[in-house]
């Protein structure tokens, strides 16, 4: 059912001006930065839900076609797409193998040389990780932050925000009741707002719980039918 309402607004593409940053604004600057001539490596590590993967996607983004940017995920890296990129951002590097250590610290290398741009994240600091001694010294040589996942007051604060740069309507109880019933990720509650709106659009009808409630049974009873 989740998946049925996905459908109506597809999860939106993550960027840095989107990202809530609750606790996690030095990360956000520092990703900003180090596109703008500051310090051009960034190492974030933190849970999962702290907003990693959003901020390593909003970096490459950033950086835009012009740099030859590219967001790399560890555990499916093509390392030879890397070789004339300006801007690379590396998602989970506990996950690298053995030759995949030796890729990442050779790109590493070859952006501080040519003065290109670099983030990375794991899930613990770089001293932590299981990972060869001089990738480890390589990924804390810029500046390393640790990300904090939104409490559930900033989860509120960051769906209000995101409701009212699209204009839209929220009754109090909503957002209580998405964040109560729903996957907590950011993601999957912008999704499903956006569907929300959607929704209220095509029906005009305000965006309130009641109109959840019939979407749900709505699509319950497609994906009951199969159709």
């Amino acid at each position: 059912m989740r998946q049925l309402l996905l459908e109506l607004a597809p999860l939106p593409a993550p960027t840095l001006e989107t990202f809530f940053p609750g606790r996690n604004g030095a990360a956000l600057k520092a990703l900003r930065a180090a596109l703008e001539g500051g310090e051009p490596f960034v190492y974030l590590w933190g849970p999962g839900g702290s907003g990693k993967t959003h901020l390593l996607r909003g970096f490459a983004a950033a950086a835009g076609p012009a740099r030859a940017a590219e967001y790399v995920p560890a555990a499916k890296a093509d390392w030879g797409r890397t070789a004339g990129l300006q801007a690379v951002s590396v998602d989970d590097v506990s996950r690298l193998d053995e030759p995949g250590q030796i890729a990442l610290f050779d790109l590493c290398n070859r952006l501080r040389g040519s003065r290109g741009a670099f983030a990375a994240a794991g899930d613990a600091p770089p001293a932590e990780l299981a990972l060869r001694p001089d990738l480890r010294s390589r990924l804390a040589s810029g500046i390393v932050l640790q990300l904090h996942p939104l409490s559930d007051a900033e989860k509120a604060e960051a769906l209000r925000d995101h409701a009212a740069r699209r204009g839209m309507g929220l009754e109090a109880g909503l957002v209580r009741y998405l964040l109560s019933h729903f996957e907590r990720d950011m993601g999957t509650q912008i999704a499903m707002l956006d569907a929300l709106d959607r929704m209220s659009l095509e029906r005009k009808r305000p965006i309130t719980v009641p109109l959840l409630k019939e979407a749900l049974r709505s699509l319950a009873g497609r994906e009951a039918s199969g159709s």
